[in-house]
């Protein structure tokens, strides 16, 4: 779970930075605030800004420790640019990903310990969850749906911090996922994402900084996938 420029100021969404390498259509920058995707939530979109041009930035990849970031047209870049990350784009992530943090904490208390086995959010303002819950009743995971917004409605703060990951494993809880184990950043730390009074697990992806800041949310559809996973899909109210 690498450190991001995105983590540690993600109020950060127009900056100048100078192109560090360049090849048709893909740009590397000295720094940037883009949120690279991951963990089932896709990267930042926004655009770069020029004296006599601008470009799109469509989507990152990473390729051998460096940020690529990928342009809408075949152009070599040089200099410095400003970034500018689409902050309706951002502001959407943010909901859904707390969003599902939300139903998480509230399946793994209401089913005793429900791990992740996937997650995908996307830009139509919906966001799905699976969660390993053989045998479940999917009438109580729809029945979450007005305690996902009563935690809306307390405003609950969200923080992120860093744990050591032999200390997150030793949490029952804090390590979310069924499968994989989050990569430690560089001082054998992971990133912890912390609901007060609610829930707190590893994470990297981009989060609200309290739960009022959300759209209510509706449970839009609950299925079997698999013997043992349930899949919840929500989405944001008035999208």
């Amino acid at each position: 779970m690498a450190a991001y420029l995105c983590h540690d100021a993600p109020d950060l969404l127009t900056f100048e930075a100078g192109v560090t390498d360049s090849r048709p259509g893909a740009v590397v920058l000295d720094r940037s605030a883009f949120y690279p995707g991951g963990g089932g939530q896709p990267p930042d979109q926004g655009r770069f800004v020029w004296q006599g041009g601008a470009v799109e930035v469509t989507s990152l990849e990473q390729q051998g420790g460096r940020l690529w970031h990928l342009l809408a047209e075949p152009l070599e870049l040089s200099g410095t640019v400003e970034a500018q990350i689409d902050p309706d784009f951002r502001f959407l992530m943010q909901q859904l990903h707390t969003g599902l943090h939300i139903v998480n904490a509230l399946a793994f208390q209401a089913f005793d310990g429900a791990l992740v086995t996937g997650a995908n959010i996307s830009g139509d303002g919906t966001a799905r969850i699976d969660l390993d819950l053989p045998g479940a009743d999917n009438q109580r995971l729809r029945d979450m749906e007005p305690a996902m917004n009563d935690v809306i409605d307390q405003d609950l703060a969200i923080k992120t911090f860093a744990l050591p990951l032999a200390e997150a494993a030793r949490e029952r809880g804090t390590l979310r996922s069924k499968a994989v184990t989050p990569p430690p950043q560089p001082d054998g730390s992971v990133r912890i994402v912390e609901i007060a009074g609610l829930d707190r697990q590893a994470c990297g992806g981009t989060h609200l900084t309290s739960t009022g800041e959300s759209r209510h949310l509706r449970i839009l559809k609950v299925e079997n996938k698999g013997r043992h996973n349930r899949r919840v899909k929500i989405g944001l109210e008035e999208l």
